[in-house]
């Protein structure tokens, strides 16, 4: 794919993509400090408040891919924005539970809601054998915006006053404002093949596409192990320096900006996927193997290892990642995008909130053998999904690239 897509429906969102997670980079580096330090909130009232947004987030998914099909999702989505950054300026006004947990519900609720709204534009506007690498390229830019955000954000940490956080906080807000600007001139899509796209529970009830969507929120446990479980790993049961978090980190971004494009080119099919998601779940589950076998050595043998394993879920990560957008595009009823969409959006959405919880009980607190556990399930999920990819064809009314 081009630097500069050509398409103006792929140039306009990753426009908005660009400024939009630039301004999450900002927030998501500060937001911790922020509610604990000037907010006044406690690690534990700010972890409550997270996972109860996160369940409002999946609860959301679901509707508002069904809003996609019954409305303009154009229309739709430049709202959410706007309602976003109305959202994110209420942070500013947090001060106790009472207000921390109505704002972060409802930006979380918002995002989510977004997030599969996008995903239906590209169902309904892009043919379907360009809708995997538009994701790709989406999500390099996503990595990229972020690390521009994260970047900047050391400025305001370092000021650690609350006019720096406040104003993180505000920028972020004006970047949902001139997204919803981008978004506004997005071009035409087609609608879906009835309209309406049947009843919301249609999609719930296509056991062979949940399942699926089961399986690759197992994988999208990977994401708490950067996020959360090597951190903790290599600071409490390791003897690498802990700039090394700081380095897995840098390097998983490098990569996924580099590569993410060309790791989905031959995942172009629902056989392709099921074939690489046993690649990725073998990958995933070495990784961890990997990283447990950084406990308890010189320190820059430990820091070695972390390297090689953070190059090794990197591209498990990457070619789950591909599996998932092809396999939630390819199978999801044409008449029905957007329901099929919100469904798939939840379940990752699942996966990422309970990420944290499954890696601290399984690889901090088991040490090496939680560490296996979670290859094991790595491992069984990726092999799991190319029967389930299988199973998914054989069930469909009309016929998909197998």
């Amino acid at each position: 794919m081009r630097l500069v897509p050509t398409d103006p429906l792929v140039r306009r969102l990753a426009l908005s993509t660009l400024v939009n997670r630039f301004g999450s980079g900002l927030f998501m580096t500060t937001s911790a400090l922020f509610f604990t330090r000037s907010a006044g909130l406690s690690v534990g009232q700010v972890g409550i408040g997270l996972t109860i947004a996160g369940a409002c987030g999946v609860a959301a998914s679901i509707p508002a891919g069904h809003a996609a099909d019954r409305w303009d999702p154009r229309k739709l989505v430049v709202v959410l924005a706007l309602i976003e950054a109305a959202g994110m300026l209420s942070y500013v006004r947090v001060h106790s539970m009472a207000t921390f947990l109505p704002a972060i519900c409802l930006v979380a609720i918002v995002d989510q809601s977004g997030n599969a709204i996008r995903n239906t534009l590209i169902a309904v506007g892009l043919p379907l054998e360009r809708r995997t690498p538009t994701r790709a390229y989406l999500r390099v830019v996503t990595n990229l915006a972020i690390g521009a955000g994260a970047a900047v954000a050391a400025l305001a940490l370092q000021a650690d006053t609350r006019t720096a956080y406040l104003s993180v906080i505000i920028v972020d807000a004006l970047t949902f404002v001139f997204a919803a600007a981008l978004l506004v001139r997005l071009p035409l899509v087609a609608s879906p093949e009835k309209g309406n796209g049947g009843p919301p529970r249609r999609a719930l009830t296509d056991l062979p596409y949940l399942t699926i969507t089961v399986l690759c929120a197992v994988l999208t446990v990977q994401f708490g192990i950067l996020e959360v479980g090597l951190p903790l790993w290599i600071a409490g049961h390791t003897s690498a320096p802990r700039v090394m978090v700081s380095v897995v980190f840098l390097l998983n971004t490098a990569m996924i900006v580099l590569l993410q494009v060309h790791a989905t080119r031959r995942i172009d099919s629902v056989g392709a996927a099921g074939r690489a998601a046993r690649r990725s779940g073998l990958l995933l589950g070495l990784a961890c193997l990997v990283y447990a076998a950084a406990g308890g050595t010189a320190a820059w043998i430990a820091a070695v290892i972390l390297i090689v394993g953070g190059v090794v879920q990197t591209f498990g990560e990457m070619i789950s990642a591909a599996v998932g957008w092809t396999l939630s595009y390819d199978l999801a009823a044409p008449d029905a995008p957007g329901a099929y969409q919100g469904v798939f959006n939840g379940g990752f959405a699942a996966g990422q909130m309970l990420a944290p919880l499954v890696v601290t009980t399984t690889a901090l607190h088991l040490g090496r053998p939680g560490w296996l556990i979670l290859a094991v399930v790595f491992v069984g999920a990726g092999a799991a999904l190319l029967p389930a990819s299988r199973w998914a064809i054989r069930t469909r009314t009309v016929s998909v690239p197998a």
